[in-house]
């Protein structure tokens, strides 16, 4: 029978006790543990569990293109395993509102349109999203809150609370018929955290006690010793930036999701009587989601449209805005290059990065900062200053979550393979056996039965590349073929024939872009345009009817083998053969 609380709908459904299966229920029966995504790569979260007939997934999120993906604009998880079986998914499960988690919903909801659970800001930050998207279905979004109970299935879901770098975040239990398994999500323990809000690590103690199956745990920054600071400590760093540049505009960049840090950053604005003008895309969506959730209470008259900062005095105004890893089309990146419409940099002005650099985004971080010290701006940063603290559990932590929970298993998910490692070493060292600890690969299936656990078969599972409105249409070949025009470049030969008289009518024309510049190369274009001709009359004068195929393929051979004896480079070399 169905009973409310707290004005919220509950099941009241027989839960079995974990590790036995029903009554009429196969002793064979597993539980399968597949991650799509988040393991031997950061970012681009997603782990499918499955059992009989039922499927849920934890996050949905996406990952930044490496260097050598030229043009690409967002990584995606291959979900072909759940488009396959999307009448057994009985929900999608967010953990948190980072891009990481969150970012490939409004792709994956285009194919499958399963139930979506997550906390207030995480589903208003996803509402947000979705906005820009054109879905064939309304999507089911179900708010939950951290302490909140869910059935779907087999599986019974409960929602319990973890401090990150973003505010309602959660870690899941999720009580199977072969037992609890815990999912962290991202998470660290803070012990002063800015809304006041612990972890709940007495709840993660409690199922520690009573048995827990598997612990799939946030390896981050499992290579890390320690703790991971306070937010806290970040609000202290900052009061002390405003007491001693009081007489400067303060810009700040962070992480448009860190509610928390935008948050502090108002409320010292507001208590030294600063004006807050936000700008950048992500910053003002998000700002504006937490505002209108209630995460965020701003004192009447602190906050601006950057429109109106030219009305008051540098030393009245704190500026927060995106831009934290150089991004080109960012905000701060565009006040840097002064490509900005309503903020000119200047010496008056301090910026301050709040933030730590993603791998790989050094450079462009630090092409910033050396355009802002060029126009006399004064940078402060986290190597040398303590303007930011990481969301995810050092070595202490992850050992104490271990401890309390005490997993019969043990699997390190979201990082590098050396990531997981560390988080491996972890378990070793607290005295875990290493045959029941699993470092995972993408798509490879963790089955858990009653007579043991092992990882098995590999199920589809990889990267979908976006690029502008295309999703999956980019693969290996186009991208070998970027690759290869952007080492080294392209040659075009165009050229028209008469195929019944055997006559070439005219050219061959050559095009060069990006190998060299052809009005520096006039004796080089001569003789490409005579291996070219070579190359036709040997084509068109053989018996039988002429092949284009065969012909492009001689112009192409005989091109490109001319101009590596010349130039050792192989540029792309198209040929364009019209038959009039």
């Amino acid at each position: 029978m169905d009973k409310k609380e707290n004005g919220k709908l509950l099941h009241a459904t027989r839960v079995r006790k974990p590790g036995r299966p029903g009554r009429g229920e196969r002793e064979s029966s597993k539980l399968r543990v597949i991650p799509l995504g988040g393991v031997n790569e950061i970012g681009k979260n997603m782990t499918v569990l499955e059992y009989g007939h039922d499927i849920i997934v934890i996050d949905c999120g996406l990952s930044f293109p490496d260097e050598d993906m030229l043009g690409i604009d967002l990584v995606i998880p291959d979900i072909t395993y759940l488009e396959e079986r999307r009448d057994k998914i009985r929900g999608i499960l967010l953990t948190h509102g980072h891009e990481d988690h969150i970012g490939a919903m409004p792709y994956v909801l285009r194919s499958i349109n399963p139930p979506v659970y997550g906390t207030k800001l995480t589903l208003g930050i996803l509402k947000n999203k979705l906005r820009e998207f054109k879905l064939p279905w309304e999507p089911n979004l179900i708010c939950v809150s951290a302490g909140d109970t869910i059935k779907l299935g087999v599986f019974t879901v409960e929602f319990i609370r973890v401090n990150h770098s973003i505010a309602d975040a959660c870690c899941l239990a999720i009580t199977t018929p072969r037992g609890v398994v815990i999912h962290s999500g991202d998470f660290k323990l803070d012990t002063s955290p800015y809304d006041g809000e612990m972890m709940d690590l007495t709840r993660l103690g409690e199922l520690g006690r009573k048995g827990v199956l598997l612990l799939m745990c946030d390896s981050t920054n499992a290579e890390r010793p320690g703790y991971t600071p306070s937010e806290s400590k970040v609000g202290k760093s900052l009061e002390y930036i405003f007491t001693v540049n009081n007489d400067k505009r303060i810009i700040i960049a962070t992480f448009s999701s860190n509610v928390h840090r935008v948050k502090q950053i108002i409320d010292i604005s507001a208590r030294r009587g600063r004006k807050v003008a936000i700008t950048g895309r992500s910053m003002l969506n998000i700002v504006g989601a937490a505002t209108e959730l209630g995460y965020m209470n701003i004192p009447p008259g602190v906050l601006i449209d950057i429109s109106e900062i030219k009305r008051y005095s540098p030393e009245q105004l704190t500026l927060i805005t995106t831009g934290t890893q150089g991004e080109p089309m960012s905000a701060l990146y565009r006040m840097a290059f002064s490509d900005h419409n309503q903020v000119t940099l200047g010496p008056g002005d301090l910026v301050v990065l709040s933030s730590s650099a993603i791998p790989g985004n050094e450079k462009l971080i630090g092409r910033v900062i050396n355009e802002l010290c060029r126009n006399g701006v004064k940078v402060l940063h986290d190597s040398i200053f303590e303007v930011h603290v990481s969301g995810h559990a050092c070595q202490e932590e992850l050992k104490l979550i271990q401890a309390l929970v005490k997993p019969k298993y043990f699997m390190p998910v979201h990082g590098e393979y050396r990531h997981l490692y560390a988080n491996r070493e972890l378990a070793l060292s607290l005295g875990m056996d290493s045959a029941n600890i699993f470092i995972p690969e993408l798509g490879r299936v963790l089955e858990i039965g009653s007579r043991g656990a092992a990882l098995t078969e590999t199920v589809q599972a990889g990267k979908v590349l976006v690029d502008g409105n295309s999703v999956g249409d980019i693969g290996n070949i186009v991208l070998r073929d970027r690759r290869h025009l952007a080492q080294d470049g392209l040659v075009v030969v165009v050229a028209s024939i008469d195929p019944d008289e055997r006559l070439l009518l005219s050219g061959p024309d050559i095009v060069s872009r990006g190998f060299v510049y052809v009005r520096e190369s006039d004796e080089l274009m001569e003789q490409l345009r005579e291996v070219a001709t070579n190359a036709l009359f040997a084509g068109i004068n053989t018996r039988g009817k002429i092949d284009n195929v065969s012909l492009k393929g001689r112009v192409r051979d005989d091109i490109s083998k001319f101009l590596y004896a010349k130039t050792k480079r192989r540029p792309m070399v198209l040929p364009v053969i019209m038959y009039i």
